[in-house]
């Protein structure tokens, strides 16, 4: 094939999630390839995931295990084929000296000191929207390690903040699969496309809209909220907004992040410290909305300025267009301060 003829077949494929990466690192003259590999293990596993997901109702992957993970949750079959997958393909790939995952108890070793990376990792968000064939995802957050190189691991390098992260990003698992992920300098999407077996760059330097229609809440929790999101989920239906929540984190996040919107997950009467989990799902999913535009707060501070205090931590959660959660704050109205606190200047 002549030089012209594969820059026209380039031009009709699109670019490859290799290429990008690699155009990318080269932008940057110090870099040594560790992220990139690193990037390209998680699409990997991502891959694989992908195919057992299409075929979980032939294979019988589909259903729960019958016994509950570390969060007390419903341990589905396929949490668990994603758990191994994920975990065996960061800890063959070499880059990363530990793991910290939704579906174990404590810090995973990968039996090699000398990565420079360590991953948090939710492998499978929203499994049990699987039986009904609904979008679930992967949610992946990366630091650099602080303890020595040729050291192990220890928790403060999974307890930097939200801040510190290098890179984070989610595979969608849908109508198509999609990895969107940021390295701290914008967000862009790829659609893997299956006859060739590769991501494909789709959506490039995306972008969440200002404000949106669309609100992403579980009413059956109406009466357990707070006052001021009460009020503001009533507000919403007094102005004819679109009620969209599909139950799956990645999938309402995805969805408001292309066409306008928020999704809430606040604090309820039962559960005042919030549900979704701070280091694996929440941090990767604020990173990504700031780099989007968009906003991430507890209804207190931006979420990537919350202080890890553990692992497993929890968190209310409110993310997506400025506007919209603008609205929400304002309906919350001014922060108390804590007694004691000096408010003259």
């Amino acid at each position: 094939m002549n030089k012209k003829s594969v820059q026209e077949l380039a031009v009709l494929i699109g670019t490859t999630l290799d290429r990008f990466i690699h155009q990318e690192q080269s932008a940057f003259p110090y870099a040594t390839g560790e992220l990139s590999h690193l990037l390209r293990d998680i699409a990997l596993a991502g891959k694989i995931i992908n195919r057992e997901v299409n075929r979980a109702g032939l294979v019988d992957l589909s259903g729960a295990m019958g016994h509950a993970n570390v969060q007390g949750e419903s341990q589905q079959k396929l949490d668990v084929i994603a758990n191994i997958r994920f975990l065996r393909a960061l800890q063959r790939g070499g880059e990363v000296c530990a793991i910290i995952s939704e579906e174990d108890e404590g810090i995973i070793y990968t039996n090699n000191d000398n990565g420079k990376y360590v991953v948090a990792i939710d492998p499978l968000d929203g499994s049990s929207n699987i039986d009904v064939n609904v979008s679930i995802g992967t949610i992946f957050s990366i630091y650099r390690r602080v303890t020595p190189i040729g050291t192990q691991a220890s928790m403060s390098d999974f307890m930097q903040g939200g801040r510190k992260q290098v890179a984070a990003g989610y595979i969608l698992y849908g109508s198509s699969t999609m990895l969107v992920y940021s390295t701290g300098s914008g967000v862009n999407a790829f659609t893997y496309e299956y006859s060739l077996g590769e991501y494909i760059l789709s959506h490039r330097n995306l972008r969440c809209p200002e404000d949106g229609s669309i609100y992403s809440i579980n009413d059956g929790y109406f009466d357990e909220y707070d006052d001021y999101i009460r009020s503001y989920v009533l507000k919403c239906r007094k102005k004819g907004l679109t009620a969209r929540y599909i139950g799956s984190l990645v999938g309402d996040f995805h969805r408001n992040s292309l066409k306008g919107g928020v999704y809430l997950y606040p604090a309820t009467k039962k559960s005042p410290s919030g549900k979704l989990r701070l280091l694996y799902e929440c941090y990767p999913l604020a990173f990504l909305a700031e780099q989007l535009g968009a906003v991430a707060t507890d209804g207190q501070q931006a979420i990537l300025d919350i202080v890890p205090q553990h692992y497993h931590q929890r968190t209310p959660f409110i993310v997506g267009s400025p506007a919209m959660v603008g609205d929400i704050l304002e309906e919350k109205g001014p922060l108390t301060p804590p007694p004691g606190s000096c408010t003259d200047f």
